[in-house]
């Protein structure tokens, strides 16, 4: 398992001050794949039971994939989640940044039951019918952030280890689309696929749609 300092580790603080002010349920809502040059990007929400929350949960950065797919499988089995995925034509079609806002609020929408509150990670949040609040770092902060960051992650993890089968040779199943020395050497010789970002400038280039920079 990843390591932390434990001063740093996710609490459920705010979830417990929330819902004993104004009663729940309370998601947490986390996206993976902002960045990669491949592939979609999912969010996920996730509503933990206050009396079966698995232990170990943390920001999904800090945790190898083996504990990732462990705690993966104890949320699931333990809390209520809904997970949006925006795919490559939206993302190109309405930018990175819109297409994860409408992951985000799919995300809320899948649960099955409605949110009091949605505590969402970073400084935006979509528009959303019920109340948000934005926490900086919220993976790191808020359990159930954390929890759906490994949602997130897990979903997104697989889906890439598929693509990786449908096309072969751009090794999707180790980098999951991230912009890697192996990724982009893989762009060069192979082209790009459908499930490229066609608005990500190295695709761009890739393309020959813009020309590199002089030195």
């Amino acid at each position: 398992m990843g390591k932390a300092d434990s001063r740093l580790l996710p609490t459920f603080e705010l979830e417990a001050a929330e819902l004993q002010l104004h009663g729940g349920p309370v998601a947490g809502v986390d996206e993976a794949g902002r960045g990669p040059l491949a592939g979609p990007v999912v969010a996920a929400a996730v509503i933990l039971d206050p009396d079966r929350i698995p232990d170990g949960i943390n920001d999904s950065k800090v945790l190898d994939e083996e504990t990732r797919e462990i705690l993966y499988t104890r949320i699931k089995a333990t809390a209520r989640i809904g997970v949006g995925v925006a795919d490559v034509e939206r993302i190109d079609r309405d930018n990175i940044l819109n297409a994860t806002m409408w992951a985000m609020a799919q995300a809320v929408a899948q649960l099955p039951a409605r949110p009091k509150l949605v505590a969402i990670d970073g400084n935006k949040a979509p528009k959303l019918p019920c109340a948000a609040r934005t926490l900086v770092k919220g993976d790191a902060r808020c359990l159930s952030i954390a929890a759906a960051s490994i949602v997130a992650k897990v979903t997104r993890d697989r889906m890439m280890v598929a693509l990786a089968t449908v096309h072969p040779g751009y090794g999707f199943e180790r980098h999951k689309g991230y912009a890697t020395p192996e990724h982009q050497d893989a762009i060069r010789r192979l082209g790009v696929c459908v499930h490229h970002r066609r608005s990500f400038r190295t695709v761009q280039l890739a393309l020959g749609l813009l020309l590199e920079e002089a030195q």
